[in-house]
C-alpha cells in the first residue's frame, strides 16, 4: 500500500518542520574510512506492459516494446547503513511514488530510505509514476490511467529482491576512477529564441525542424559526459555515466525504448558484460537535442553514437586510485508552490469532461504537488563524496545552471550530477528565468525562491 503521511515523514527522517520555503533543519552527514567497503551492483526489468500509459497518459499508450527498460544501480556496504544509488528508464517518479521506490530498495538492502537515491533517465515512451495523480484520474472514470498500480507494485518487489540478492554477492570496493569526454552535436539549449526584452518567443525542443531555430547558437549547456567507475583492485565493477540533455530523439508513437542515451549505454554494456554500466541524466530542464535532431528515425542512431563516443572518450581517462573515505550527506527542502495556483480551480479542470486529456491529467500532477507541500512532506537531496569525487543527487527537471553552479561550488572535486530524482516539482528554472516565461516556466510548480533553496542545499551537500 502507498505510504501515508506519517510513514512518509518517518521514512524521510523529518523532524520538526518550519514554514514553507526553507532548507529544513541540520544537514545530516556521515563520514567513513574506506576500509572494509564493498559494492553490490543490481539490475531489474521495469518495462511497462502493452496498454500502459506513457508520460502521464496524454501521448499514445504502449503498443510495442522496441527495447526493454531497466532499473540499474549499486549498493555500497561497510559505510554505516548501506547506501543505494539507482537509475530508472522511466519518465519520472513523483512524490510518494518516489519514496515508495526508495523504501523498497532500502528494504532489500537493509537500510533506510534517506540513504537511497533514485533517478529517472526521463525517456518519454515510459511511465511517469505519481500514485496520488493516478487516484485523482482514476476517480474520474473517463480518463486514461496514469499508472498501473499492480505493475508498479511488481516493480517495487523486483527492486526489493534485486537489492537483497545483490548484497549477498558484494565485492570489495578498493579503487575509484573518473573521466570526462566531450559530446559533440547532441545537447542544445531550448530557450534561445527571445525578443529584445529577453522573453521566450519559441522553444527548440527535443526535436526541431524549424530552420531558423536550428540556426540559432547552441546556447548554454554542459558539453561534458562524466564517468565515475568503481573497482575491485584492477577489475572495473560499475561505471556510472552522467550527461545533461533530454534523452528523447522521437516519441509519442507507443513504441517503448530506452532511446538514444539508453541505447548508447546498452552498446557499452554489451562490450563489457562484467561491468554494470549505468546512465544518469543531469540537469537538463532547459537542454535537449533540438538543434541536432529533426525527430526522424534516422536521427536516433546518430545521437546514440555521439553519446556512446562520449562514454568511450570519458572512460579513456579512467585511472584507478585507492578509495580513501566516504561521506553521505542529506538535506531536506520544502519549496513554496506558485502563488497563482488555485486548488479548487485545478480540481475543476480535472473534472471537466469536455477538456482534453492533457488538460485534465496534467493538473492532477499539479494538485498532487500542492497537497504534498500542504502536508509538509519534504524533498530529500543527497550527496556521496568519495575522496575528491562528489555525486550530487537533485530532484526533478533542474535547469543546467544548477549543475554548472555545483561544479563551481566544489572546484577541487570531480562533481557528477544526477537530476530527475523526486519529480514532484516538475520543472525547476533558475529564478532569473521566471520573468521571461516559456514552456519550462509555465510548468514549474514552485515559486522562484526554490532557486535559493536548491543553491543553499548544494553548498551544504558539497561540503
Amino acid at each position: 500500500m502507498p505510504l501515508d503521511r506519517r510513514d512518509f515523514l518517518t521514512a524521510a527522517l523529518s523532524a520538526s518542520l518550519p514554514a514553507f520555503g526553507f532548507v529544513l533543519g541540520e544537514a545530516r552527514s556521515e563520514q567513513t574510512s574506506a576500509e572494509g567497503i564493498s559494492i553490490a551492483p543490481f539490475r531489474f526489468d521495469v518495462t511497462p506492459p502493452v496498454g500502459h500509459s506513457c508520460c502521464g497518459g496524454w501521448i499514445p499508450h504502449v503498443a510495442v516494446v522496441d527495447d526493454e527498460l531497466e532499473a540499474l544501480g549499486f549498493v555500497i556496504l561497510g559505510a554505516g547503513k548501506p547506501i543505494v544509488i539507482c537509475a530508472v528508464d522511466w519518465t519520472g517518479l513523483l512524490n510518494a511514488a518516489h519514496l515508495e521506490w526508495r523504501t523498497a530498495l532500502a528494504d532489500g538492502a537493509g537500510t533506510t530510505p534517506d540513504r537511497v537515491a533514485v533517478h529517472c533517465v526521463h525517456q518519454h515512451n515510459a511511465p511517469m509514476a505519481c500514485v496520488e495523480a493516478e487516484r485523482m484520474v482514476g476517480a474520474q472514470g473517463d480518463l486514461p490511467h496514469i499508472l498501473d498500480l499492480e505493475f508498479f507494485r511488481k516493480c517495487l518487489e523486483r527492486g526489493r529482491t534485486a537489492t537483497a540478492e545483490a548484497v549477498k554477492k558484494a565485492e570489495p570496493l578498493t579503487h575509484i576512477a573518473t573521466g570526462q569526454g566531450q559530446v559533440e552535436k547532441v545537447a542544445s539549449n531550448r530557450r534561445v529564441s527571445r525578443d529584445d526584452k529577453g522573453n521566450i518567443k519559441s522553444m527548440r525542443g527535443s526535436a526541431c525542424k524549424d530552420e531558423a531555430l536550428i540556426a540559432l547558437p547552441e546556447g548554454l549547456i554542459d558539453p561534458w559526459l562524466k564517468t565515475v567507475a568503481y573497482y575491485q583492485g584492477g577489475k572495473k565493477v560499475v561505471a556510472c555515466h552522467y550527461y545533461a540533455t533530454h534523452p528523447m530523439s522521437y516519441y509519442a508513437d507507443g513504441r517503448v525504448s530506452s532511446d538514444f542515451c539508453g541505447l548508447a549505454r546498452k552498446r557499452r554494456q554489451a562490450e563489457e558484460p562484467d561491468c554494470l554500466h549505468i546512465y544518469f541524466t543531469g540537469c537538463s530542464g532547459n537542454v535537449a537535442a533540438g538543434k541536432y535532431n529533426d525527430g526522424s528515425k534516422a536521427a536516433r542512431p546518430l545521437l546514440s553514437g555521439r553519446v556512446y563516443d562520449g562514454i568511450v572518450a570519458s572512460e579513456k581517462e579512467l585511472k584507478p586510485k585507492p578509495l580513501s573515505k566516504l561521506t553521505w550527506r542529506t538535506v531536506e527542502v520544502l519549496p513554496v508552490p506558485r502563488a497563482t495556483f488555485d486548488a479548487a480551480k485545478i480540481e475543476q479542470e480535472i473534472a471537466n469532461k469536455q477538456g482534453a486529456v492533457v488538460s485534465r491529467n496534467r493538473p492532477a500532477y499539479t494538485l498532487s504537488w500542492i497537497r504534498r507541500v500542504q502536508a509538509k512532506q519534504p524533498i530529500i537531496l543527497s550527496s556521496l563524496t568519495l575522496g575528491d569525487v562528489a555525486l550530487l543527487h537533485l530532484p526533478a527537471e533542474c535547469f543546467v545552471e544548477y549543475q554548472l553552479r555545483a561544479q563551481k561550488f566544489a572546484p577541487n572535486k570531480f562533481v557528477a550530477t544526477a537530476a530527475y530524482g523526486d519529480g514532484g516539482p516538475w520543472y525547476l528554472p533558475i529564478k532569473e528565468e521566471y520573468p521571461f516565461g516559456g514552456y519550462e516556466v509555465s510548468v514549474a510548480f514552485c515559486d522562484p525562491s526554490v532557486d535559493d533553496q536548491l543553491t543553499d542545499a548544494m553548498r551544504i551537500l558539497l561540503g
